[in-house]
């Protein structure tokens, strides 16, 4: 297993360096630059910008430069010094914005994953179980609502009924008296009593599409033929259930997890602005709006060595969880 990782480590580094070439040029596109920004907010403010002050903010910008020159500089200072660069957004260094907004990100998604999974494959087992019941109609009936009716519509129904049914503002994750103080025990259980709600709602989508995979891979198993040999040799119904089927079915789970990674990361960004959480999700759609390209960047980037990564790790668990599974292919293929 070592040696696979390790040939994978060394497959996933030219992804990587396209992933940031990507990146870099995507940043690139839009119409302007950081330099133009700027002169226009200094002109906003009143502020006349002579052309040695233009020529200056192109040197320290490094716009003055040919683009891979600058994607170079971009680079080795992240690689070398973790520095993603300046966020004129922000007023502050990208990796600071980052780290700041990380920890909130990844608890909050972390406890949807978590929720989703504790939910959904239960829920999909039972379903697949209990085939054609009324049971069974129930849940499918609730995993087309939740697939069809988005996590941010949600939220603003909750709002709108919490503020004018119980004049009760819901939203952020801090109470107003908790903003903007030092943590403590009492700022902790604050937090925990305001994350409930953006768990659920990220983790909404999450259990539906997810009790329906569940439900269909354990409807395929449920009818091979090694499931009536293992009732025939007086395996009891829930030994045979969840020795078997329930091993395999849920590989294509397993296999989603490539995608766990950058969802931590960038989340719901459309709940988050709703719910107006300090997360990583509105901190990258302020940037793209206003063409902050290193916070930009650094957001693409990251997401992008986040699904890489996942992608590695997804294999793993899958040769982990299915024994017919090996890093070379599947034996007798």
């Amino acid at each position: 297993m070592l040696a696979y990782i390790i040939q994978r480590v060394i497959r996933m580094l030219p992804q990587l360096i396209l992933i940031s070439i990507l990146a870099f040029i995507i940043i690139q596109l839009p119409p302007g630059d950081i330099v133009t920004y700027q002169i226009r907010r200094l002109q906003a403010s009143g502020v006349e910008v002579s052309e040695q002050q233009a020529q200056a903010l192109m040197r320290q910008y490094g716009m003055d430069r040919p683009m891979y020159q600058r994607y170079l500089l971009w680079i080795s200072n992240i690689v070398t010094r973790f520095e993603f660069g300046y966020s004129y957004t922000f007023e502050k260094p990208v990796a600071q914005v980052i780290m700041e907004r990380m920890g909130y990100t990844f608890v909050i998604a972390l406890a949807a994953a978590i929720f989703t999974w504790v939910v959904a494959i239960p829920i999909g087992i039972f379903a697949a179980v209990r085939q054609y019941s009324v049971a069974d109609y129930i849940i499918t009936f609730f995993t087309f609502v939740g697939l069809a009716v988005p996590a941010f519509f949600l939220a603003m129904i909750i709002m709108y009924i919490a503020l004018s049914r119980f004049g009760i503002r819901v939203g952020g994750l801090f109470s107003p008296e908790y903003m903007v103080q030092p943590w403590s025990w009492g700022k902790f259980l604050n937090l925990l009593s305001n994350m409930w709600l953006p768990i659920i709602l990220l983790g909404t989508g999450g259990v539906a599409g997810t009790i329906r995979t569940m439900r269909a891979m354990m409807l395929d198993e449920l009818r091979k033929q090694y499931v009536t040999v293992a009732r025939a040799k007086g395996l009891s119904e829930l030994q045979v259930i969840m020795r078997y089927p329930v091993r395999l079915a849920i590989n294509p789970i397993i296999s989603g997890l490539m995608w766990l990674l950058p969802w931590l990361f960038s989340g719901g960004i459309i709940l988050e602005i709703v719910l107006n959480l300090p997360t990583a999700g509105p901190a990258l759609y302020s940037s793209l709006r206003q063409q902050d390209m290193y916070m930009a960047g650094a957001y693409i980037l990251i997401t992008g060595a986040l699904t890489a990564i996942s992608a590695l790790f997804s294999d793993v668990m899958l040769a982990v969880s299915d024994p017919r599974i090996r890093f070379g292919g599947v034996e007798g293929a």
